[in-house]
């Protein structure tokens, strides 16, 4: 096997496989790895199959640098474990080769929240009810973690939630040509200053990060279980609830996200005279949490070399717009919610490539 920039070694996945699995031979085939530089295999076996999961060593983004603690283990084996351990369904760790790339995973098969939502929209409010449940669970269950933990080490904090505006404003509006005059970037920077600090004054919880409907598998019995957790970090307590209920692979009305926003203030035992505080707090991370998807979504085109999710930067911009609508009263969204319409509409007569 070989990716673009190089051959992937898969000796060391043969030889997990033969040491778990009573010396099976290794066969593998290649699973999509969506954004990520991590590659993935699905290993067939004679009662089943399992995944294996490879991090290029020397990816400065990946595990293999930012390992944790004395004995340098990956945040994902790390987060796998305390989440496990909190009663959240992940997958299964079946053998580890961290020291060569690989680790050797439960198969949870193909059923992506987002794909078995299109297959049974029947079911997509009864499992998003189990979405937002299982996130309110989880946070509650980690309300405790021991200071030594990865995820308590890191925070979504004032200088992370800046860095990532200015992601937005240098991959969308810079590098696309948009032109900003002085009292534009001025703007900006003062909107995106006061932003950042407001969200980053929310009260935090365990924070996924990348809570949304493909990083969600369905199984067989209708339980959810959670994958792509190893950027788990200290942040707003509303930021996954605004991932999952502002997915860009989703589009929900009004009406379904209040309604799961209602549920989520319930399980954490939000009152009642205090929903409207968190429906605001909501509409502001899912402000921000756009402007960085959007971001993203141009980084990866531009520098990765990987357009697949170009498509998203426009509407991740909309989705935007709809929270700004409802935050008519706050000086700042207005002028924000102002600014992005002039940006999409200097997308809208730019190159293709935008």
């Amino acid at each position: 096997m070989t990716r673009a920039d190089g051959p992937i070694d898969l000796e060391p996945l043969a030889a997990l496989v033969r040491a778990k699995f009573a010396g099976a031979p290794l066969v593998a085939e290649p699973l999509p790895s969506g954004a990520s530089t991590r590659r993935y295999f699905r290993v067939r076996l004679p009662t089943g199959s399992a995944v294996g999961m490879y991090v290029p060593n020397g990816d400065a983004s990946e595990e293999v640098v930012h390992a944790h603690g004395p004995t340098n283990v990956w945040p994902f084996l790390e987060v796998r474990g305390l989440l496990a351990s909190r009663g959240v369904d992940v997958p299964a760790l079946y053998a580890e080769d961290t020291g060569r790339g690989w680790i050797l995973l439960e198969d949870l098969g193909s059923s992506t929240l987002a794909s078995y939502v299109v297959a049974h929209p029947e079911l997509r409010e009864s499992l998003y009810v189990r979405a937002v449940s299982d996130l309110a669970r989880a946070q509650k269950a980690m309300s405790d973690l021991p200071d030594e933990c990865v995820v308590k080490s890191r925070v979504y904090d004032e200088d992370l939630l800046r860095w990532e505006l200015d992601h937005f404003r240098e991959w969308v509006l810079d590098a696309s040509g948009i032109v900003l005059t002085a009292s534009d970037r001025a703007l900006w920077d003062g909107i995106a200053k006061r932003l950042a600090r407001r969200i980053a004054s929310c009260p935090r919880e365990f924070v996924h990060r990348d809570f949304q409907s493909r990083n969600l598998m369905v199984r067989g019995d209708g339980r959810l279980a959670w994958l792509d957790f190893q950027d788990a970090l200290l942040g707003p307590r509303v930021y996954d609830l605004a991932s999952l209920l502002g997915d860009s692979h989703q589009l929900f009305d009004a009406a379904f996200v209040d309604a799961r926003v209602d549920d989520f203030a319930r399980q954490r035992y939000i009152a009642i005279e205090q929903r409207g505080e968190i429906r605001r707090e909501f509409d502001i991370v899912t402000v921000h949490r756009k402007l960085k998807g959007a971001g993203r979504f141009a980084f990866l085109d531009r520098v990765k070399q990987n357009p697949a999710f170009l498509g998203f930067v426009v509407p991740s911009l909309a989705k935007a717009r709809a929270s700004l609508a409802r935050l008519r009263d706050d000086s700042d969204m207005c002028a924000l919610d102002a600014f992005l319409a002039r940006v999409l509409q200097a997308l809208a007569s730019a190159p293709p490539t935008v």
